[in-house]
């Protein structure tokens, strides 16, 4: 078994104000790159699916999975793609599962049959579970814990919302030439991505022993129990929530992740070792992740639906103008780094979570004629001031403190907690505009529809905002005299992982 160093840019790599060298730039662009490849794929193909709907002759409730394939493959492996990066090698999984996007991009293009669509979704889908969370846990594993390793998160996750942004952007360009177009573009990326892994990336090696210590048992269960639950949720709005489908499928998959803990409790090297989940600030981290995606997945989907079926807006038009809250989050998340440090990712969390609850407030006021420079455009701020602000400490709170053996496994818990977050609230918030919307199809009954799911997202901002207060409260309770900050990194930057 090979051991790595804890941070392999400790020696001369960062240093210790957050500067890195060119080797450690070129091992983050690498990282960066791959993620802004999921962002990108996720914001086109939602751009895409009208036209891909008419191209292939595909129905509207198969057109959705499309984008529940996606969903599916990599709500459903993530934390197994997470404890494969820690047990078979970081650089190893992030290379591999990014061949396989290369692949299934270029497959999806060329492919006439929508099953075969869905198919090559559902394995970019994996392919992202795998390569999310090894990206994460090299970045937590080679950067030193502090400014350094602050810096390259928060540039990290600033990528990932240009990708999404800019895909919003590209997705309805390339979609009036053609919907290929949007499948062939991530191609020539993600094979300059590929070339350029193999050559940057460090080599970390197998960190946790030998490959006969894979808990074979508990990556059945898990995966299998999160694919089920995912469908479940996908699957709830049309079967209906309280039918006996959606219902017993629910028990099979409380039934199959109750086996998985079981089963974890009996392994001698789990999948998942049960006691990470003692860490009130990773708890914690993973409520506000969901509540954060969870409440913007759901909230954009109205919206998106709003702007194109009752303002008779185009698809082009719809990206721009949610465009700025991305771009918002692309220029706010490199510069959270000194808010860290002298605030702490707790605070700096709250902050965000109240901010995006402020867009959600807005939001109540929708109507058939709302302004978009008075309304739209200043929920878009909040909501991209709240995601700059949290999105990159919340993955901070989740990883630090943790063992190098279980950065994965930390990185696969959070961005699991991110998908089944956005899976969970968009379902809850369609079955409310369902539940809700007339019969008549007349732009009133669109509208209330439109209303009563909006109320979801603020719901769950609020939940969040709650969850991550709570934290703070059981912090600053005692009455004890404050403690000054060491220099260079506040304790307080790194104070959740005590917890």
């Amino acid at each position: 078994m090979s051991t790595p160093p804890p941070s392999a840019f400790d020696a001369g790599g960062a240093g210790l104000a957050g500067t890195l060298s060119r080797r450690a730039w070129g091992t983050l662009l690498v990282l960066c790159s791959a993620l802004f490849l999921d962002a990108l794929d996720v914001s086109m193909m939602g751009v895409a699916l009208p036209s891909i709907r008419s191209d292939l002759g595909m129905s509207t409730s198969s057109l959705q999975w499309v984008v529940s394939g996606y969903v599916l493959g990599y709500g459903g492996f993530l934390l197994l793609g997470g404890r494969a990066a820690d047990l078979l090698g970081r650089r190893r999984v992030f290379i591999v599962s990014l061949g396989v996007f290369l692949f299934a991009s270029g497959l999806g293009g060329l492919t006439n049959d929508g099953n075969l669509l869905i198919a090559t979704r559902f394995l970019k889908g994996i392919s992202a579970a795998f390569t999310t969370p090894a990206g994460l846990s090299i970045i937590t594993t080679s950067f030193p814990e502090g400014p350094a390793r602050n810096k390259a998160l928060s540039i990290y996750s600033a990528t990932g919302a240009a990708g999404f942004s800019l895909g919003l952007v590209l997705g309805g360009i390339l979609t009036e030439f053609s919907w290929r177009l949007v499948c062939f573009l991530p191609v020539p990326i993600a094979l300059v991505t590929l070339l350029a892994a193999i050559r940057l990336v460090p080599d970390s090696g197998r960190t946790t022993g030998p490959r006969g210590s894979f808990d074979f048992a508990g990556a059945v269960s898990i995966t299998a129990g999160m694919l089920f639950l995912v469908y479940t949720l996908v699957e709830a709005p049309n079967a209906g929530w309280g039918s006996a489908r959606t219902i017993g499928s629910l028990i099979g998959s409380v039934a199959i992740l109750t086996l998985f803990v079981v089963i974890e409790q009996r392994q001698q090297n789990p999948l998942v070792r049960l006691g990470i989940l003692r860490s009130g600030a990773l708890v914690r981290a993973n409520l506000g992740a969901m509540s954060l995606i969870g409440a913007w997945f759901g909230a954009q989907f109205i919206l998106t639906m709003y702007m194109q079926e009752l303002r008779g807006w185009s698809a082009l038009e719809t990206g721009l103008a949610i465009f700025p809250a991305g771009l918002i989050v692309a220029l706010l998340a490199p510069r959270v780094v000194p808010l860290v440090t002298k605030y702490g990712v707790s605070r700096l969390i709250l902050a965000g979570l109240i901010s995006t609850v402020a867009t959600y407030a807005l939001l109540q006021a929708l109507d058939s004629d709302s302004s978009y420079p008075f309304l739209l455009l200043p929920a878009f701020i909040f909501g991209g001031i709240g995601f700059g602000l949290a999105y990159g400490p919340l993955t901070m709170a989740a990883t630090n403190g943790i063992a190098p053996e279980e950065q994965g496994l930390a990185g696969g818990l959070v961005n699991t907690s991110f998908q089944f977050g956005g899976a969970l609230v968009l379902a809850i918030v369609t079955a409310v505009n369902n539940a809700n919307i007339g019969t008549s199809g007349t732009p009133n009954d669109l509208l209330e529809g439109y209303q009563a799911a909006l109320v979801v997202p603020l719901i769950v901002a609020i939940l969040g905002v709650g969850a991550t207060a709570v934290g703070l409260i059981r912090r600053t309770a005692p009455a004890t005299a404050p403690i000054p900050f060491p220099e260079p990194v506040p304790a307080t930057a790194y104070d959740e992982a005590a917890d």
